[in-house]
């Protein structure tokens, strides 16, 4: 129990009546007769607060969160005494979130529940602990707060952000992909597997007309064509230091995590298999999957991944994946390049390349970038330009020794990562590279 500003006022009040009668002492014996009645209130209204009844208090958790994405969280607190009670209500909600709502301020009615409904953005993936409800209630005269828990600590878990995939799946729903910014390109014809003979329909291509069959039928047949089916991809995720680097509210490998669903999804819709394998301080393996049931996994198998401080061991990752995964796929590597990693990864991904297909996403840092295009005004200004160029020269450096070697690069901004990714692994899919 603690007191209240009301209390400090009161007290106050009878330290400045006792300055006053100091003067006159004759009215001492009245400071005292206010001191004690003053007391008399302040243990009775302090007593009061503790003879009522408990509030009983309800706490009900979303499923799931998204990782930076409000959820709405519903609390149901019910007064069983026969007092008005005036609370302050905190929920326990997890360090670094975002809660504007809390805390809430009301009166809960005699033998009546509220619902207090209120937003929490979490701004960290993985298992996330709620502590107990913490309620403030104020006693009837307002001098004293008691201070109760209800409840008990309840862990929840923190998915990466798919909101972009939910919006891609709605979006497809009505043949809209491209207000996201992916676009479909015509596919290329080895790209296509035979599906099924149809009747001919005007602007079909005079090469899709099965002869054969149409001079049995009598009439003009066309085959259909589907997109190839059954493919592999695995995303090679780093998960070391350099994917620590912030980007927004976000590190870049959150951004990362997004992009990966993205592709994921659209994969899976493709009829493709989907696989993920970390490196750079931890090794998790999600051999490739498919079908309706595989997205839930993909997700439950991500939502926990957390960077380290370890360096990243591109040859450690390619000699393992290359163990794991023996069937020709494209294996995306998801990293943030560095101009020391030249030898090294060059050396890794030409060993990956000899039975894969390699795709390399490097993600820039947005420092670097504003360094870099920053007006140089002062001798500061000209070292951070200088050593930005440098960087970016190192990077675009290693990127075309790769392109030589045959494999497949892009450098883009975190913010782009997702819809470029998704429109690369269209474009392979297009040209039937897989």
């Amino acid at each position: 129990m603690s007191p209240t500003f009301r209390f400090i006022l009161l007290t106050l009040a009878w330290t400045v009546a006792g300055a006053v009668v100091s003067a006159v002492p004759d009215w001492i014996w009245l400071w005292w007769v206010l001191g004690a009645a003053a007391a008399l209130v302040l243990l009775l209204d302090a007593a009061a607060l503790f003879l009522f009844r408990r509030l009983e208090v309800v706490r009900r958790l979303p499923k799931r969160f998204a990782l930076g994405e409000p959820a709405e969280i519903r609390l149901s607190v019910r007064n069983p005494g026969g007092v008005p009670a005036k609370v302050e209500i905190f929920d326990g909600i997890p360090a670094g979130s975002d809660a504007p709502a809390m805390p809430w301020q009301g009166v809960v009615p005699v033998r009546r529940e509220i619902k207090v409904f209120h937003p929490v953005s979490i701004m960290e993936r993985g298992e996330i602990a709620f502590t107990p409800v913490c309620i403030r209630r104020a006693s009837p005269a307002g001098f004293w707060r008691r201070k109760t828990f209800h409840g008990v600590e309840e862990i929840v878990k923190v998915y990466p952000n798919y909101e972009p995939v939910i919006r891609f799946a709605l979006l497809g729903m009505q043949h809209r992909e491209s207000p996201m910014g992916i676009v479909r390109r015509p596919r290329a014809g080895t790209s296509r597997d035979f599906h099924q003979l149809r009747d001919y329909r005007d602007g079909d291509p005079f090469s899709q007309i099965d002869w054969k069959a149409s001079s049995r039928r009598q009439m003009l047949i066309s085959r259909d064509y589907q997109e190839q089916r059954d493919q592999t991809i695995i995303f090679l995720l780093d998960t070391g230091r350099r994917m620590r680097a912030m980007d927004g509210a976000l590190p870049q490998f959150d951004h990362a995590l997004n992009a990966i669903l993205l592709v994921s999804h659209i994969a899976l819709r493709q009829g493709d298999k989907v696989g993920v394998k970390s490196f750079g301080g931890t090794d998790r393996w999600l051999p490739p999957i498919k079908g309706a049931h595989a997205m839930p996994v993909l997700l439950n198998h991500l939502y926990d991944y957390q960077t380290t401080s370890a360096p990243s061991d591109f040859a450690g990752a390619v000699e393992t994946l290359m163990a794991r995964q023996r069937r020709r796929a494209l294996v995306i590597v998801l990293t943030n390049l560095r101009g020391e990693d030249g030898k090294e990864l060059s050396g890794a991904l030409q060993v990956l390349r000899s039975k894969h297909l390699v795709l390399l996403a490097s993600l820039k840092e947005k420092s670097v970038e504003d360094a870099a295009s920053t007006p140089v005004v002062h001798f500061n200004d000209a070292l951070k330009f200088l050593a930005a160029d440098r960087y970016q020269s190192e990077r675009r450096e290693i990127l075309t020794t790769l392109g030589m070697h045959g494999i497949l690069t892009m450098d883009t901004t975190a913010q782009e990562l997702a819809t470029g990714l998704a429109n690369r692994y269209l474009d392979i899919k297009a040209a039937g590279r897989i």
